[in-house]
């Protein structure tokens, strides 16, 4: 198996918007990349047919969609009422086969695609073959393959040997006995959700220990056990890095996707990049989504936040306020463009761990925004911002879509800035330059309200 074709034509660099009025804008986002995709890993491995409905179609939930396909679930799309495309009716992986059919596992570069399913594959009959594209070779990887290798299960290079990384072939025998398991999950919560899912469906269920340094995004793990429970699974998180699964059936379901509150945040960020406001309806009163906090982060940074009656407003203030911003997780591309254009300085703390996402967000961020003139600087687990003058140029995106819409935010505020490869936006939010344009489209204010750019203004 090969990796996904590289790209053999550079497009055009978009040209982000300026906003010369103040956004007034409201603004449905797709479904959440973290729920589908754990909700479709969860219908492969339930007692009966389930379906999405409303969930996100995008790179990475094709990428998901294809990966159970070949490892023995079906997967429909038929209609629904979703904004953003059909619904997913999903029939379980069948039983064992004793034929052992090869499988094979393009990952691209979806976190969730590489880390979920070789645990799953662990519970067919046969070898699957794992790889995506050339960056997700470098991504982190280590924790999983040991822990599938600590279950009993074989896992090899493409050379025959001990694989480290993509790519990488799982060899399962239909069954996994399970137990007590210890991992090192400091590079990414991802290892724990990914055990922890498939977890009912070792035979002696699942009892994950972590240790080393804290594992990050503690938020997306407790998400994974609040699906978890919410199809039947018993799950005891009660002791600190420790994860005990039952083992037993997983239920079948029906189920509504909440819109992504992640990627609502770039569109949120415009509020106060832009002085205007911007309304998202459907936002979940009671949600295990990380992009919740943008109500007290946007807050904190001078908005005006309101939730009323399922549509969060936000109102940007007469300047954007930096500060301290603790474990933000993937919500720091969107929060470090906002903090370019703050008034004091600002530091993001908590997340080294981007440094093995998409790309190394921490040394892009730095780069990309000093490019345009700002001064940003590395720390050992974050970052430091400090206001600058900003000017005209082009943000690259490293193939990572944070990194565009930062860009796009940073657009907003500053004539003249380009975006390399807005497509990347595609593997979470494939409509995003044209909702992006829509936002501005909405904004029909009169001249007396023309902004100038923030190159001007600090």
């Amino acid at each position: 198996m090969t990796g996904s074709a590289a790209h053999t034509t550079t497009p055009a660099p978009w040209a982000a918007p300026f906003a010369a009025h103040p956004i007034n804008a409201t603004v449905q986002v797709p479904g959440s990349k973290s729920l589908t995709n754990r909700f479709l890993v969860l219908a492969a491995l339930a007692d009966g047919p389930s379906r999405l409905r409303a969930p996100l179609h995008s790179r990475d939930s094709a990428l998901m969609v294809r990966a159970l396909r070949n490892v023995g679930a079906r997967v429909t799309e038929v209609a629904g009422d979703g904004a953003f495309g059909p619904d997913l009716l999903i029939e379980p992986m069948a039983a064992a086969d004793e034929g052992g059919q090869r499988a094979s596992v393009d990952c691209g570069l979806a976190g969730t695609v590489m880390r979920f399913v070789p645990a799953l594959a662990a519970l067919r009959h046969g070898a699957t073959e794992f790889d995506g594209d050339p960056h997700a070779r470098l991504r982190p990887m280590g924790t999983i393959i040991e822990a599938l290798t600590g279950l009993g299960i074989t896992v090899t290079s493409p050379t025959g040997g001990t694989a480290a990384s993509l790519p990488f072939t799982v060899q399962g025998t239909g069954a996994v006995p399970g137990g007590h398991l210890v991992v090192d999950a400091s590079a990414s919560s991802q290892f724990v959700s990914a055990l922890l899912l498939v977890g009912a469906k070792f035979s002696n269920g699942l009892h994950l220990e972590h240790v080393g340094a804290p594992v990050p995004s503690l938020d997306h793990i407790a998400m994974t056990v609040s699906v978890l429970r919410g199809v039947g699974v018993i799950v005891d998180d009660s002791v600190p890095n420790h994860w005990i699964v039952s083992p037993g059936p997983i239920a079948a379901f029906d189920i509504a996707i909440e819109q992504d509150l992640s990627n609502a945040g770039p569109f949120l960020a415009a509020a106060l990049a832009a002085r205007g406001t911007v309304r998202v309806p459907h936002w979940p009163e009671h949600t295990t989504q990380v992009g919740d906090k943008w109500r007290t982060i946007l807050c904190a940074m001078g908005a005006e936040v309101q939730l009323q009656d399922g549509t969060l407003s936000v109102t940007g203030g007469p300047s954007i306020k930096g500060g301290h911003f603790a474990d933000t997780s993937e919500l720091a591309p969107t929060i470090a463009a906002l903090c370019v254009l703050a008034e004091s300085p600002s530091t993001l703390s908590g997340i080294a761990h981007l440094r093995g996402h998409e790309t190394d967000r921490l040394a892009a961020l730095v780069t990309e925004i000093n490019r345009l003139g700002g001064h940003a600087e590395e720390t050992p687990d974050g970052l430091t911002i400090h206001p600058r003058p900003l000017h005209a140029g082009v943000v690259r995106s490293y193939a990572d879509h944070r990194m565009a819409t930062a860009g796009a935010i940073l657009g907003l505020a500053v004539h003249g800035v380009e975006v390399e490869d807005i497509a990347t936006t595609a593997k979470t939010m494939p409509d995003f330059p044209h909702l992006w344009h829509d936002m501005l489209d909405q904004s029909q204010e009169p001249a007396s309200t023309e902004r100038s750019d923030f190159g001007s203004q600090h």
